[in-house]
């Protein structure tokens, strides 16, 4: 059943439709032969209902609708010619710029196409201008894109902390335990944040060592006359730095400390995406109507909690209503730039293709059960040498290989749900450094070569001067520091488990 999935999907069939045609095939041959029961296939509307109801699923489409109106008002324009105009006289400054700012795309977008295609646009024509090397240019492009895979609130952390959570009760079921404890999305975010500031600093600390050993390859930028400086490009960088900035603080900072589920937030990070965009469309009015629709948001959230009669609730009504308007204005103001026809149409397109491949799954990983696949494979990894880390090392491997084939979002809806119940299931394995190994592992995957879907996104958007050639060479750096972060991760778990347990205790 593996095999046939694996077979269409190198002959380019679509990967929902075949997970759904290979499992149904498979389900009538094996009643045929007497291996499975097709009244199985009763559950399916069940399972499919409970994914489309699933509230944590919900914070899918409110994450990318964040991203893409970010990248559809070009904020991150502005904060990325800031950034290289404060840090490019330095030799790597441009590189180092490209870096930090795809920290907060990569944080504001959580999905790695749209970032890759941000950052490329923007800044390989920047870099090969002023005399970057092309394969670090190409090369620091696609990993700082690659961060929208494990820095909060990645898309991948929120359907990989679904999945875990459900493989996580499985598994504590199976040993007896009838009162399961769970793995939240929250704890993945937090224990992504680590892992993933440190592979930024490794990147970092590679563009400073390349900038001192071949200088050649990443020279200053000269100054312009015309660009501001001093006192004036801090103002600048404080004006285009701060709103994006505190949207991700807000969104983060409320899920980490628990005022909000990740859901929650990613209806805030929606809504103040649509603010932003709106300020940046109308000006000086736009930052009047921001400020009086945070203070509304502040004092609505304040009498709805403080409310204890018939007057309190009233006051909550009236400023929910004033809030109501000022989010209708700023809506009318997107709708009137153009961000939000296409930031709708982009969201739609996104999620229903996530939503159609876990469909899919869903099938597959109910019929691979019951033709007896979830057995096979516990008794498969218990029987591995090297006990439980013989058995993560396996796993890690083939999802690692599998990365050059299935996209992240595939390789989590099929294969988490197989392996992670007998994992989880084994003395000693904490499901949040699971979680982030394998996002870290996807996330390597994701931009090596010569497969890697991070290195087809750049291609098709790399100006001609760049090479697949160059593409291919630049990577290889990072996909060593990556490497090299997932050996660390390994052997020091607590770089994942740390910051979970210092906010929510375990």
């Amino acid at each position: 059943m593996v095999a046939a999935v694996c077979g269409l999907l190198f002959a380019g069939y679509p990967v929902a439709l075949t997970l759904g045609g290979v499992s149904l095939a498979f389900a009538a041959l094996g009643h045929v032969l007497g291996a499975m029961d097709i009244g199985l296939l009763y559950a399916l509307p069940q399972r499919i209902f409970g994914v489309m109801t699933n509230a944590v699923l919900l914070a899918i489409p409110l994450f990318i609708f964040m991203g893409v109106m970010l990248e559809r008002s070009r904020i991150a324009e502005d904060l990325l010619e800031t950034m290289g105009r404060l840090f490019g006289s330095l030799p790597g400054g441009l590189g180092i710029s490209v870096v930090l700012v795809g920290v907060l795309l990569a944080a504001a977008k959580g999905v790695v196409g749209a970032t890759v295609v941000t950052i490329a646009l923007i800044t390989l024509p920047t870099m090969l201008r002023h005399g970057y090397d092309p394969r670090l240019a190409a090369g620091t492009v696609a990993a700082t894109a690659t961060l929208a895979q494990i820095l909060p609130p990645a898309t991948v952390l929120v359907l990989l902390g679904d999945q875990l959570n459900n493989s996580y009760q499985a598994a504590q079921l199976a040993k007896g335990v009838f009162a399961p404890e769970s793995v939240s999305v929250s704890d993945l975010f937090a224990g992504a944040i680590v892992p993933g500031l440190t592979l930024v600093a490794l990147y970092i600390l590679f563009l400073l060592a390349v900038a001192v050993v071949r200088p050649a390859a990443m020279p200053p930028i000269p100054p312009d006359p015309a660009a501001p400086t001093g006192t004036a490009l801090f103002e600048q960088l404080a004006r285009v730095l701060l709103a994006p900035v505190l949207l991700i603080v807000v969104v983060l900072g409320s899920i980490l400390i628990g005022l909000a589920t990740p859901t929650e937030a990613a209806a805030v990070g929606a809504v103040g995406a649509i603010l932003l965009a709106a300020l940046r469309s109308a000006g000086a009015p736009g930052a009047v109507a921001l400020c009086l629709g945070a203070f509304a948001a502040l004092m609505f959230v304040r009498a709805f909690l403080d409310a204890r009669g018939g007057a309190g609730f009233a006051l909550a009504l009236i400023l929910m209503a004033a809030l109501a308007l000022g989010l209708a204005g700023a809506l009318r103001q997107v709708w009137r730039a153009g961000y939000l026809t296409a930031t709708a149409g982009k969201t739609t397109q996104m999620t229903a293709m996530i939503f159609l491949i876990l469909i899919g799954a869903t099938l597959f990983s109910l019929v691979f059960r019951g033709l007896g696949g979830d057995g096979m494979v516990h008794r498969a990894l218990s029987n591995l040498p090297g006990g439980a880390a013989g058995a993560i090392l396996a796993v890690m491997a083939a999802m690692f290989l599998l990365g050059f084939v299935m996209d992240a979002f595939e390789i989590i809806f099929v294969v988490v749900p197989i392996v992670a119940p007998p994992l989880l299931a084994m003395e000693g394995v904490d499901p949040v450094w699971l979680g982030i190994l394998m996002a870290v592992n996807l996330q390597t995957s994701y931009m090596h070569p010569p497969l890697g879907p991070t290195l087809f996104f750049l291609r098709g958007v790399a100006p001609p001067e760049i090479t697949t050639r160059h593409i291919y060479v630049g990577i290889i750096p990072f996909v060593v520091i990556q490497l090299f972060a997932l050996i660390v991760l390994w052997f020091v778990p607590g770089l994942a488990t740390w910051l979970p347990r210092l906010l929510y205790g375990g």
